[in-house]
């Protein structure tokens, strides 16, 4: 087996870690608060003090992190994964981030003589809890194929989408897919109440019909019972969209409905709702409508 790394143990990254490790892999942590390290620790993960300390104990770095800049620092700041690399060794990054960091990123490993895989997943904390997670995948045929054992304990759907940034690419689709889907939901949801008809009722209604979604599913119970505790936050997924309303304005294409649904995240974050679960964008919805 592999010996992995893995850096990030956020509300994604410490379930996912842990499941590698039910699996019988040997594991080196790194966080930056030490709560989640000492808690993997006791359940068996060797918890380290750099991710240069992390890369010079693994063959496999895993990192799961919040954004880019996260990311490009540890790997390439200092005491990061880079000063503990050996050729032979394979990175993959878990984390959404934009695809221009993740080619440069590449680029810097392979020079190193270490290969490179952009893997970011789908499914939210109870997917990385039940090692259900849709993962896509960025990078070489050979590298996928070492890292999908690894894959397979944390993900269900695996794909190999194709070179260097296609995963993060694929990911920013799932974002846009995602957000927009929030948002339909929210406005359903919403004239359903301000129509005085009983939200639950046209859920129910909607989930046996054309309109049935996973969102409409989760997110719209998440509504139903007021619970907006964080499974992904509303922030993380401005961030996401960020990327995406990036990508697409290097490539000159307009996204019109991804920027309005941004928008909405960022009234949002000015109302200090980013630590909130996506699922929040109801609420902005709510109050524009006086439901609140």
């Amino acid at each position: 087996m592999e010996r992995i790394g893995f850096i990030g143990l956020g509300i994604m990254g410490k379930p996912m870690a842990r499941n590698l490790i039910k699996e019988g892999y040997s594991l080196v942590v790194h966080n930056r608060s030490r709560g989640p390290v000492e808690e993997l620790a006791s359940e068996g993960a060797t918890p380290a003090s750099s991710p240069k300390e992390v890369a010079e104990h693994s063959d496999l770095v895993i990192t799961m992190l919040p954004d880019s800049p996260d990311v490009d620092q540890v790997v390439t700041g200092p005491g990061g994964v880079v000063e503990g690399v050996r050729p032979g060794m394979l990175f993959v990054d878990m984390s959404t981030i934009a695809p221009a960091t993740t080619r440069e990123i590449y680029k810097i490993l392979k020079d190193k003589g270490v290969e490179s895989l952009d893997a970011p997943v789908s499914g939210g904390e109870v997917g990385a809890k039940e090692g259900t997670l849709s993962i896509m995948v960025g990078g070489t045929e050979g590298a996928f194929k070492r890292a999908l054992p690894v894959f397979q304990v944390v993900g269900q759907n695996v794909v190999h989408i194709g070179g260097p940034g296609a995963g993060q690419i694929t990911k920013a689709c799932n974002q846009i897919v995602v957000a927009l889907t929030i948002q339909a939901v929210g406005e359903a949801m919403t004239l359903a109440k301000k129509a005085g008809v009983d939200p639950a009722k046209v859920r129910e209604a909607l989930l046996g019909g054309f309109a049935q979604s996973r969102i409409l599913d989760v997110h719209g119970k998440r509504v139903l019972d007021r619970n907006f505790q964080p499974g992904f936050k509303l922030k993380l997924h401005r961030k996401d969209l960020g990327i995406a309303l990036q990508t697409a304005r290097e490539l000159s294409l307009p996204l019109f409905t991804t920027a309005q649904v941004a928008q909405s995240m960022d009234a949002l974050l000015a109302m200090d709702k980013g630590e909130l679960d996506h699922s929040a964008l109801i609420l902005l919805l709510e109050q524009l409508a006086g439901e609140v």
